[in-house]
């Protein structure tokens, strides 16, 4: 089938989960015989040159790209306060976006459009108006829940009743989307059993992030020498940040005053000057690193402290497919069901996560078993071409086409 793809940013480099979760499905689509077109923003914040792209990046027959300056401006988010629109989605409404949507539409015919989260359910009239294909909206998240959780963290007065003030309107512009969609894809069953909850009745389909295990190549060696701690994320997104400044203040000296040689290394784009400035004992802040999977096969434990966010994090099933051992809290760990102190470590509490790098800490050969059955769990449960061949014959139903042959 001949597929249409829409990205609010350039799904490339893969150094965050959506572009994660956007490239290795569009290749398992392509590699089961689907044609793949990518129309894409190229937002000034994660702007990629097109001609860096590497030779093996070949899933789609064409990659068409709208620059679009789409950065936070402190007079538009003023004005915004004024009025109903919601702040999260007015800063993709593209002009430029809607006229090459036109243009590809009326050039070729499409079986599906699928858009990459609900910041681009804008442009469903667009589509509608030129082209018969189903539209499928692949639900990375909840997206204003992602946003709720972070104002019921927040305790600075004025700052929560913003996020709030922002939430309810982009609450109420997710769930006025609901039933223009003709399938929803989500990513967790619980997202999926959500928008149901909120008023989703069409089809729904789970389609978790997947990964390809050949492209992770675990380093074991990593067990033999003194265990660290590391995290990995995106540091301008504000559930990495503030998960991330929690397990600082609350975990990390009372963690070093029990294992004094502990060492935590910290690597993220976009890292704050003053994160790149702390001054604590034993951590290590690198900022944006060349080689992600480098970096996280180089310490035995990965710290991921979500007290917010939502969908699936993709920087826990590549820790795991690299057999590292991955410590989160639950809600981190949304979506991934791997077996506490087998697959991966879960605590929610300060005490809990001290407690469960003791555990792992406390023998050498328990920590590897942990990491080599981590890497086993992702393999078995998130291969992508899996993934992708179950969303394939959901697609293949909805647009009423005979089985092909199994590929």
């Amino acid at each position: 089938m001949k597929i249409l793809q829409l990205c609010k940013k350039f799904p490339y480099p893969l150094k965050d989960g959506e572009s994660i979760a956007v490239t290795y499905l569009s290749k398992a689509l392509n590699q089961l015989g689907n044609q793949i077109t990518l129309l894409t923003m190229n937002t000034k914040k994660h702007y990629f040159n097109i001609g860096e792209l590497p030779a093996d990046y070949n899933q789609y027959q064409a990659i068409h790209f709208t620059d679009v300056d789409n950065e936070v401006k402190p007079f538009d988010a003023f004005l915004n306060l004024f009025s109903d629109d919601s702040y999260h989605i007015s800063r993709f409404i593209s002009i430029s976006f809607e006229q090459k949507l036109i243009e590809i539409l009326k050039s070729e015919e499409f079986d599906v459009v699928q858009i990459e989260t609900v910041h681009l359910a804008h442009y469903i009239p667009i589509i509608r108006r030129y082209s018969e294909a189903k539209i499928a909206m692949r639900a990375h998240n909840v997206e204003f829940e992602i946003w709720q959780r972070i104002a019921d963290n927040t305790r600075f007065f004025p700052k929560k009743w913003y996020i709030n003030h922002l939430t309810k309107k982009l609450k109420k512009y997710e769930v006025d989307q609901l039933q223009n969609y003709d399938m929803m894809v989500a990513i967790t069953q619980r997202d999926l059993d959500f928008f149901k909850k909120l008023g989703y009745k069409n089809k729904g389909v789970v389609t978790p992030i997947g990964l390809d295990i050949n492209d992770y190549l675990p380093n074991y060696d990593t067990y033999n020498k003194a265990p660290s701690l590391s995290f990995i994320g995106a540091l301008d997104w504000m559930p990495n940040y503030e998960g991330l400044m929690w397990f600082l203040d609350n975990v990390w000296d009372r963690l070093i005053e029990r294992f004094p040689s502990l060492k935590f290394h910290i690597a993220g784009r976009h890292t704050p000057p003053s994160l790149m400035n702390l001054n604590k004992k034993n951590v290590i802040v690198y900022g944006e690193i060349p080689d992600a999977g480098k970096f996280i096969n180089e310490h035995s434990i990965m710290v991921v402290p979500l007290l917010s966010g939502g969908g699936m994090r993709a920087k826990i099933l590549e820790g795991m497919a690299l057999g590292k051992v991955v410590l989160s809290t639950q809600l981190g760990l949304e979506g991934i069901a791997g077996k506490h102190q087998q697959d991966v470590l879960i605590a929610d509490t300060p005490e809990a996560i001290i407690e469960n790098i003791a555990f792992a800490l406390d023998d050498k050969i328990r920590l590897q078993t942990i990491g080599r059955n981590a890497r086993e769990f992702v393999a078995e449960n998130f291969d992508n071409l899996n993934i992708a061949r179950r969303l394939e014959g959901e697609y293949a139903k909805m647009l009423d086409l005979k089985p092909t042959l199994s590929k």
